[in-house]
């Protein structure tokens, strides 16, 4: 669905895109990666945000934290309107959110402990002894017990995976951001990162919104997904009506990607 005019989900949203544009290059309407696109992230689900390389993905995670701003619409986390939000403003925005980066983004001359609890160094007041406690409840849940003390040169692709969502769940964020989460993993590893994030989320019930290449496999996580090609967007489910698309670019992706011809039921 795209457009001002789509009908949002019935649940509460923590994250709404409104008649959103955005392009690049001197060319504008050429380089328009998205094209007044309108759609609701649901609180307390796992969104997927799909689409081949160059579509407007990561484009998606830079709006949302208002490190882009559209060239028009609405971006609203929270029911609040971050398009032409102060530095102050976007800060305690921000502090909702919590970022697992491609690669994930670890210090390499920190431990995996002090990678952890840098978020609780920087932005808490607490002492040593909480920080240190925490930091431990989280290294028993993500089964990284034992690992506190390895550098991440120590760690395999995936522990690297673990320790950058630890990181980024420190601060109890209400919505969580992955960016390409298994860039990098062979696809047995993929599937275990993939079974983490979803006991993870549906214990501690946070938003979480991914962005990812890695189609069909990873809507197996996704409550919604929302895909993105040439500018259009489409809304779905049911990752089975994707070929079914009202979008004729959707339509052509899934032909491409998902080997579906779209139409045939």
């Amino acid at each position: 669905m795209s457009g001002a005019d789509m009908v949002f989900p019935a649940e509460p949203a923590a994250i709404r895109f409104v008649a959103v544009s955005k392009s690049f290059g001197e060319r504008a309407r050429r380089n328009r990666v998205l094209d007044r696109v309108s759609f609701a992230i649901p609180k307390g689900k796992t969104t997927v945000i799909a689409g081949g390389s160059g579509q407007g993905k990561s484009v998606i995670l830079k709006l949302i934290l208002g490190l882009l701003k559209p060239d028009s619409g609405q971006v609203l986390v929270g029911g609040r309107d971050i398009v032409g939000m102060g530095y102050q403003a976007l800060q305690e925005v921000r502090m909702l959110f919590g970022v697992l980066f491609q690669g994930a983004a670890l210090f390499d001359s920190l431990t995996v402990f002090e990678n952890i609890a840098l978020p609780l160094r920087e932005r808490t007041r607490f002492s040593d002894e909480e920080i240190r406690q925490r930091v431990a409840a989280t290294l028993d849940q993500l089964e990284l017990a034992g690992h506190e003390d390895k550098f991440p040169a120590q760690l395999s692709g995936g522990m690297k995976k673990r320790v950058g969502l630890a990181r980024a769940l420190q601060l109890a964020p209400e919505i969580v951001l992955f960016d390409e989460p298994t860039t990098g993993l062979d696809p047995v590893m993929t599937k275990e990162i993939y079974r983490l994030f979803t006991q993870t989320q549906q214990r501690l019930g946070y938003t979480a919104v991914i962005v990812s290449h890695d189609i069909p496999q990873i809507f197996t996580l996704a409550d919604q997904i929302i895909l993105l090609n040439k500018g259009e967007l489409d809304v779905f489910t049911d990752a089975s009506r994707i070929p079914y698309s009202a979008q004729p670019s959707i339509r052509e992706f899934a032909r491409q990607v998902m080997g579906q011809e779209a139409g045939e039921e």
